[in-house]
């Protein structure tokens, strides 16, 4: 049940932030879709990684 839960509360909240950033680096950089949603599924680790590359 409590998985049930968690699954609902993700869900609802929708896309974060770190996500919604990476995707949008990510476009901006390689301009590809695919990599935008790859990134935005790595969110925050994306994000970190393009501050310390770039």
């Amino acid at each position: 049940m409590r998985e049930y839960i968690t699954v609902e509360k993700t869900v609802r909240t929708g896309i974060t932030f770190g996500s919604c950033l990476a995707m949008v680096i990510s476009y901006t950089n390689w301009h590809s879709i695919f990599w935008a949603i790859i990134h935005g599924l790595l969110s925050w680790i994306y994000v970190i990684y393009f501050i310390v590359v770039h």
